[in-house]
Protein backbone atom coordinates (compact mmCIF):
# COMPACT_ATOMS: atom_id res chain seq x y z
CA UNK A 1 0.00 0.00 0.00
CA UNK A 2 0.61 3.46 -0.55
CA UNK A 3 0.04 6.87 -0.11
CA UNK A 4 -0.02 10.46 -1.99
CA UNK A 5 -0.14 13.28 0.56
CA UNK A 6 -1.28 16.95 -0.30
CA UNK A 7 0.08 19.94 1.08
CA UNK A 8 -3.65 20.50 1.85
CA UNK A 9 -3.98 17.60 4.50
CA UNK A 10 -5.60 15.38 1.73
CA UNK A 11 -4.85 11.82 1.45
CA UNK A 12 -5.47 9.27 -1.91
CA UNK A 13 -4.39 5.64 -0.42
CA UNK A 14 -3.29 3.37 -3.40
CA UNK A 15 -1.07 0.59 -4.69
CA UNK A 16 2.19 0.63 -5.45
CA UNK A 17 4.43 0.13 -8.50
CA UNK A 18 7.60 0.92 -9.72
CA UNK A 19 10.47 2.24 -7.82
CA UNK A 20 9.75 1.05 -3.80
CA UNK A 21 10.64 4.63 -2.99
CA UNK A 22 9.31 7.75 -1.11
CA UNK A 23 9.20 11.03 -2.64
CA UNK A 24 7.89 14.44 -3.10
CA UNK A 25 7.28 17.17 -5.97
CA UNK A 26 4.76 19.22 -7.59
CA UNK A 27 1.63 17.35 -8.55
CA UNK A 28 0.35 17.86 -11.86
CA UNK A 29 -1.28 16.16 -14.17
CA UNK A 30 -2.04 15.40 -18.17
CA UNK A 31 -5.09 15.09 -20.14
CA UNK A 32 -2.96 12.29 -22.77
CA UNK A 33 -5.12 9.68 -24.01
CA UNK A 34 -1.80 7.52 -25.23
CA UNK A 35 2.00 8.41 -24.35
CA UNK A 36 2.73 7.51 -21.01
CA UNK A 37 5.91 6.99 -21.76
CA UNK A 38 7.03 9.62 -23.83
CA UNK A 39 5.32 12.05 -21.15
CA UNK A 40 7.41 9.83 -18.19
CA UNK A 41 10.64 10.82 -19.87
CA UNK A 42 9.83 14.62 -21.03
CA UNK A 43 12.05 16.32 -19.01
CA UNK A 44 9.42 19.03 -19.05
CA UNK A 45 7.88 17.37 -16.00
CA UNK A 46 11.29 17.23 -13.95
CA UNK A 47 10.44 17.86 -10.28
CA UNK A 48 7.06 16.58 -10.43
CA UNK A 49 4.64 13.74 -9.86
CA UNK A 50 2.51 13.34 -12.92
CA UNK A 51 -0.97 12.49 -12.49
CA UNK A 52 -2.79 10.71 -15.67
CA UNK A 53 -6.25 11.41 -16.19
CA UNK A 54 -6.61 8.76 -18.89
CA UNK A 55 -8.25 5.72 -16.64
CA UNK A 56 -6.03 2.82 -17.91
CA UNK A 57 -1.86 3.44 -18.55
CA UNK A 58 0.35 0.44 -19.63
CA UNK A 59 -1.27 -1.29 -21.71
CA UNK A 60 1.06 -1.50 -24.51
CA UNK A 61 4.19 -1.52 -22.29
CA UNK A 62 7.48 0.38 -23.03
CA UNK A 63 9.93 0.19 -26.23
CA UNK A 64 13.46 2.35 -26.35
CA UNK A 65 12.62 3.98 -29.44
CA UNK A 66 10.07 6.08 -27.46
CA UNK A 67 12.46 7.57 -24.80
CA UNK A 68 12.18 11.46 -24.87
CA UNK A 69 15.20 11.25 -22.51
CA UNK A 70 17.24 8.74 -20.90
CA UNK A 71 17.26 9.81 -17.36
CA UNK A 72 13.83 11.50 -16.81
CA UNK A 73 13.33 13.80 -14.12
CA UNK A 74 10.02 12.67 -13.02
CA UNK A 75 9.57 12.27 -9.30
CA UNK A 76 6.68 9.93 -9.38
CA UNK A 77 3.54 8.34 -11.45
CA UNK A 78 -0.17 8.37 -10.54
CA UNK A 79 -2.92 6.58 -12.40
CA UNK A 80 -6.10 5.04 -11.89
CA UNK A 81 -5.49 1.56 -13.33
CA UNK A 82 -2.37 -0.18 -15.02
CA UNK A 83 -3.04 -2.55 -17.40
CA UNK A 84 -2.59 -6.32 -16.15
CA UNK A 85 -1.28 -8.02 -19.00
CA UNK A 86 0.43 -5.46 -21.28
CA UNK A 87 0.90 -6.53 -24.84
CA UNK A 88 2.32 -4.82 -28.15
CA UNK A 89 4.61 -6.00 -30.72
CA UNK A 90 6.88 -3.05 -29.81
CA UNK A 91 7.12 -4.02 -25.95
CA UNK A 92 10.60 -4.52 -24.38
CA UNK A 93 9.61 -3.95 -20.75
CA UNK A 94 6.55 -3.65 -18.84
CA UNK A 95 5.71 -0.26 -17.15
CA UNK A 96 6.34 -0.80 -13.73
CA UNK A 97 9.56 -2.63 -15.23
CA UNK A 98 10.60 0.63 -16.29
CA UNK A 99 9.69 2.44 -13.47
CA UNK A 100 11.26 0.85 -11.42
CA UNK A 101 14.69 0.73 -13.71
CA UNK A 102 14.94 3.95 -13.44
CA UNK A 103 14.18 4.14 -10.01
CA UNK A 104 10.39 6.38 -10.11
CA UNK A 105 7.87 5.08 -7.68
CA UNK A 106 4.44 5.03 -8.82
CA UNK A 107 0.67 4.93 -7.08
CA UNK A 108 -2.24 2.55 -9.12
CA UNK A 109 -5.92 2.56 -7.62
CA UNK A 110 -6.25 6.39 -7.01
CA UNK A 111 -9.52 8.55 -7.66
CA UNK A 112 -7.47 10.27 -10.31
CA UNK A 113 -11.09 12.30 -11.15
CA UNK A 114 -11.31 13.59 -7.78
CA UNK A 115 -7.70 14.62 -7.44
CA UNK A 116 -7.52 16.06 -10.92
CA UNK A 117 -10.62 18.08 -10.19
CA UNK A 118 -8.76 19.18 -6.83
CA UNK A 119 -5.90 20.69 -8.80
CA UNK A 120 -8.52 22.30 -11.20
CA UNK A 121 -9.99 24.18 -8.28
CA UNK A 122 -6.93 25.36 -5.99
CA UNK A 123 -3.73 25.18 -8.99
CA UNK A 124 -0.94 22.80 -8.73
CA UNK A 125 0.06 21.31 -5.10
CA UNK A 126 3.05 19.90 -3.68
CA UNK A 127 2.43 16.51 -2.62
CA UNK A 128 4.32 13.14 -1.54
CA UNK A 129 4.40 9.51 -2.31
CA UNK A 130 5.15 7.52 0.97
CA UNK A 131 4.94 4.26 2.31
CA UNK A 132 2.60 5.34 5.27
CA UNK A 133 -0.13 7.61 6.40
CA UNK A 134 1.01 7.57 9.65
CA UNK A 135 3.18 10.60 10.01
CA UNK A 136 0.78 12.52 7.56
CA UNK A 137 0.79 15.70 9.66
CA UNK A 138 4.48 16.19 10.02
CA UNK A 139 4.43 15.14 6.23
CA UNK A 140 1.82 18.02 5.37
CA UNK A 141 3.99 20.58 7.35
CA UNK A 142 7.12 19.42 5.42
CA UNK A 143 5.30 20.15 2.09
CA UNK A 144 4.17 23.29 3.30
CA UNK A 145 7.67 24.45 3.71
CA UNK A 146 9.44 22.85 0.47
CA UNK A 147 11.07 25.84 -1.01
CA UNK A 148 10.40 26.31 -4.64
CA UNK A 149 12.02 24.72 -7.68
CA UNK A 150 14.84 26.89 -9.14
CA UNK A 151 17.27 26.28 -11.88
CA UNK A 152 16.03 22.59 -12.36
CA UNK A 153 16.92 23.24 -16.26
CA UNK A 154 20.47 22.96 -14.95
CA UNK A 155 19.93 19.26 -13.44
CA UNK A 156 18.21 17.48 -16.98
CA UNK A 157 20.16 19.91 -19.56
CA UNK A 158 23.24 18.01 -21.03
CA UNK A 159 26.83 19.02 -19.59
CA UNK A 160 28.59 18.37 -22.63
CA UNK A 161 28.29 19.72 -26.34
CA UNK A 162 27.13 16.59 -28.73
CA UNK A 163 26.40 16.12 -32.43
CA UNK A 164 23.59 14.45 -34.01
CA UNK A 165 24.85 14.36 -37.65
CA UNK A 166 23.30 15.40 -40.89
CA UNK A 167 24.22 16.26 -44.79
CA UNK A 168 22.44 19.94 -44.73
CA UNK A 169 21.67 22.82 -42.59
CA UNK A 170 23.87 23.89 -39.42
CA UNK A 171 21.49 23.88 -36.36
CA UNK A 172 22.65 24.60 -33.01
CA UNK A 173 20.35 23.05 -30.16
CA UNK A 174 20.14 24.56 -26.77
CA UNK A 175 19.31 21.75 -24.63
CA UNK A 176 17.05 23.10 -21.42
CA UNK A 177 15.48 19.97 -20.91
CA UNK A 178 15.16 18.61 -24.56
CA UNK A 179 13.08 16.13 -26.15
CA UNK A 180 14.37 13.76 -27.91
CA UNK A 181 11.48 14.01 -30.82
CA UNK A 182 12.94 17.71 -31.64
CA UNK A 183 15.85 16.38 -32.63
CA UNK A 184 14.10 13.62 -34.66
CA UNK A 185 12.14 16.33 -36.67
CA UNK A 186 15.67 17.85 -37.70
CA UNK A 187 17.23 14.50 -38.24
CA UNK A 188 14.13 14.04 -41.13
CA UNK A 189 15.22 17.14 -42.57
CA UNK A 190 18.79 16.55 -43.28
CA UNK A 191 19.86 18.88 -40.59
CA UNK A 192 23.40 18.73 -38.72
CA UNK A 193 23.10 19.41 -35.22
CA UNK A 194 24.93 20.26 -32.46
CA UNK A 195 23.48 20.48 -29.17
CA UNK A 196 24.84 22.85 -26.11
CA UNK A 197 24.24 23.51 -22.58
CA UNK A 198 22.12 25.32 -21.46
CA UNK A 199 24.79 27.27 -20.09
CA UNK A 200 25.71 28.19 -23.67
CA UNK A 201 26.62 31.61 -23.89
CA UNK A 202 26.36 33.52 -27.58
CA UNK A 203 30.01 33.47 -28.48
CA UNK A 204 30.08 29.63 -27.60
CA UNK A 205 26.95 29.21 -30.22
CA UNK A 206 28.02 31.21 -33.09
CA UNK A 207 31.11 30.07 -32.86
CA UNK A 208 29.59 26.57 -34.51
CA UNK A 209 28.62 29.22 -37.22
CA UNK A 210 24.85 28.32 -37.53
CA UNK A 211 22.33 28.76 -40.45
CA UNK A 212 19.99 28.23 -37.14
CA UNK A 213 19.75 28.18 -33.52
CA UNK A 214 16.86 26.17 -32.20
CA UNK A 215 15.83 26.86 -28.05
CA UNK A 216 14.34 23.34 -27.07
CA UNK A 217 11.87 22.57 -24.08
CA UNK A 218 12.27 22.43 -20.81
CA UNK A 219 11.17 22.68 -16.70
CA UNK A 220 10.85 25.27 -14.36
CA UNK A 221 10.57 29.10 -14.26
CA UNK A 222 12.32 30.71 -17.06
CA UNK A 223 13.02 34.16 -15.13
CA UNK A 224 15.49 31.19 -13.32
CA UNK A 225 17.48 31.60 -16.84
CA UNK A 226 19.01 35.33 -17.17
CA UNK A 227 22.15 34.00 -18.73
CA UNK A 228 19.80 32.11 -21.63
CA UNK A 229 18.23 35.43 -21.73
CA UNK A 230 21.25 37.29 -22.62
CA UNK A 231 22.40 34.71 -24.99
CA UNK A 232 19.26 35.02 -27.11
CA UNK A 233 19.42 38.71 -27.18
CA UNK A 234 22.84 38.40 -29.04
CA UNK A 235 22.23 35.31 -31.28
CA UNK A 236 18.82 36.60 -32.74
CA UNK A 237 20.52 39.30 -34.40
CA UNK A 238 23.12 36.92 -36.25
CA UNK A 239 21.17 33.77 -36.92
CA UNK A 240 17.44 32.29 -37.30
CA UNK A 241 15.78 31.31 -34.40
CA UNK A 242 12.88 28.70 -33.59
CA UNK A 243 11.74 28.10 -29.81
CA UNK A 244 9.61 25.70 -28.14
CA UNK A 245 7.95 25.67 -24.68
CA UNK A 246 11.19 26.82 -22.50
CA UNK A 247 12.69 28.04 -25.65
CA UNK A 248 9.20 30.18 -26.19
CA UNK A 249 9.47 32.00 -23.29
CA UNK A 250 12.62 32.41 -23.36
CA UNK A 251 12.79 34.24 -26.08
CA UNK A 252 9.82 36.19 -25.21
CA UNK A 253 11.71 37.22 -21.73
CA UNK A 254 14.93 38.00 -24.41
CA UNK A 255 12.95 40.67 -26.03
CA UNK A 256 11.25 42.63 -22.78
CA UNK A 257 8.57 40.26 -22.37
CA UNK A 258 7.38 38.75 -18.65
CA UNK A 259 5.93 35.50 -17.85
CA UNK A 260 3.46 34.26 -14.88
CA UNK A 261 3.22 30.82 -13.18
CA UNK A 262 -0.37 28.85 -14.40
CA UNK A 263 -2.95 28.38 -11.92
CA UNK A 264 -2.62 24.43 -12.94
CA UNK A 265 -1.15 24.43 -16.90
CA UNK A 266 -1.53 23.01 -20.02
CA UNK A 267 -0.66 19.29 -20.43
CA UNK A 268 -1.86 16.96 -22.82
CA UNK A 269 -2.16 16.53 -26.44
CA UNK A 270 -5.65 18.07 -26.89
CA UNK A 271 -5.19 21.87 -26.57
CA UNK A 272 -6.41 24.15 -29.80
CA UNK A 273 -4.22 26.63 -31.00
CA UNK A 274 -5.17 29.33 -33.60
CA UNK A 275 -3.16 31.27 -35.77
CA UNK A 276 -4.00 34.64 -35.91
CA UNK A 277 -3.45 35.64 -39.13
CA UNK A 278 -5.07 32.71 -41.26
CA UNK A 279 -7.97 31.60 -38.16
CA UNK A 280 -6.69 27.94 -38.70
CA UNK A 281 -7.50 26.04 -35.44
CA UNK A 282 -4.67 23.08 -34.90
CA UNK A 283 -4.47 20.50 -32.37
CA UNK A 284 -1.46 20.51 -30.22
CA UNK A 285 0.28 18.58 -27.72
CA UNK A 286 1.71 21.21 -24.88
CA UNK A 287 3.43 20.77 -21.01
CA UNK A 288 4.53 23.70 -19.51
CA UNK A 289 3.45 25.64 -16.24
CA UNK A 290 4.06 28.65 -16.98
CA UNK A 291 3.22 31.44 -19.73
CA UNK A 292 4.11 34.63 -21.66
CA UNK A 293 2.00 37.91 -20.36
CA UNK A 294 -0.16 38.95 -23.57
CA UNK A 295 -0.34 42.55 -22.35
CA UNK A 296 3.91 42.80 -22.00
CA UNK A 297 4.76 42.26 -24.99
CA UNK A 298 6.08 44.87 -27.24
CA UNK A 299 4.43 45.20 -30.71
CA UNK A 300 7.29 47.24 -31.58
CA UNK A 301 9.88 44.14 -31.01
CA UNK A 302 7.16 41.29 -31.39
CA UNK A 303 4.07 39.76 -33.11
CA UNK A 304 1.86 37.87 -31.14
CA UNK A 305 1.02 35.01 -33.64
CA UNK A 306 -1.18 31.91 -32.32
CA UNK A 307 -3.26 32.26 -29.10
CA UNK A 308 -4.96 29.14 -27.14
CA UNK A 309 -8.19 29.14 -27.75
CA UNK A 310 -9.99 27.82 -24.24
CA UNK A 311 -8.01 30.65 -22.47
CA UNK A 312 -6.28 33.41 -24.68
CA UNK A 313 -2.42 31.93 -23.86
CA UNK A 314 0.53 33.49 -25.78
CA UNK A 315 1.02 30.59 -27.83
CA UNK A 316 3.36 31.55 -30.58
CA UNK A 317 5.29 34.81 -31.03
CA UNK A 318 7.14 36.57 -34.48
CA UNK A 319 10.26 38.85 -34.06
CA UNK A 320 9.47 41.73 -36.39
CA UNK A 321 12.98 43.28 -37.05
CA UNK A 322 15.00 39.24 -36.75
CA UNK A 323 14.17 35.94 -38.47
CA UNK A 324 13.18 34.80 -34.81
CA UNK A 325 9.63 33.13 -33.57
CA UNK A 326 8.55 31.01 -31.09
CA UNK A 327 5.47 28.69 -30.07
CA UNK A 328 4.37 27.40 -26.85
CA UNK A 329 3.36 24.03 -28.08
CA UNK A 330 5.29 21.10 -29.15
CA UNK A 331 5.13 21.03 -33.30
CA UNK A 332 7.08 17.75 -32.76
CA UNK A 333 4.40 15.96 -30.92
CA UNK A 334 5.12 12.90 -29.71
CA UNK A 335 2.60 11.45 -29.41
CA UNK A 336 -0.15 13.31 -30.24
CA UNK A 337 -1.26 15.74 -33.40
CA UNK A 338 0.97 16.24 -36.02
CA UNK A 339 -0.86 19.41 -37.15
CA UNK A 340 1.78 22.03 -36.53
CA UNK A 341 4.81 19.77 -37.69
CA UNK A 342 5.26 22.19 -40.94
CA UNK A 343 6.60 24.77 -38.42
CA UNK A 344 10.08 22.77 -38.92
CA UNK A 345 9.84 23.46 -42.38
CA UNK A 346 8.89 26.91 -42.14
CA UNK A 347 12.05 26.99 -40.09
CA UNK A 348 14.00 25.71 -42.54
CA UNK A 349 12.57 28.00 -45.32
CA UNK A 350 13.82 30.91 -42.91
CA UNK A 351 17.32 29.55 -42.92
CA UNK A 352 17.37 28.92 -46.92
CA UNK A 353 15.98 32.58 -47.10
CA UNK A 354 18.44 33.71 -45.02
CA UNK A 355 21.09 32.27 -46.44
CA UNK A 356 20.28 33.02 -50.09
CA UNK A 357 19.69 36.96 -49.40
Amino acid sequence: MRYLILEDGSIYQGAGFGAELETSGEVVFTTGMTGYQEAITDQSYAGQILVFTNPLIGNYGVTLADYESLKPGIKGVICHQLARRPDSWRMQASLPQFLETLGIPGIQGIDTRALVKKLRVHGTLRGKIAASAADATAIVKELQHLPAMHNIIKQVSTKTAYPVPGAKRNIVVIDFGLKHSILRELSKRDCNCIVLPESATAAQVLAYHPDGVLLSNGPGNPEDMPQAVKMVQEVEQHAPLMGICMGHQIFALANGARTYKMKFGHRGFNHPVREIATGNIGFTSQNHGYAVKADSVDPAQLLITHVEVNDGTVEGLQHKHYPAFSVQFHPDATPGPHDETSLFDYFMQVIDQRKEG
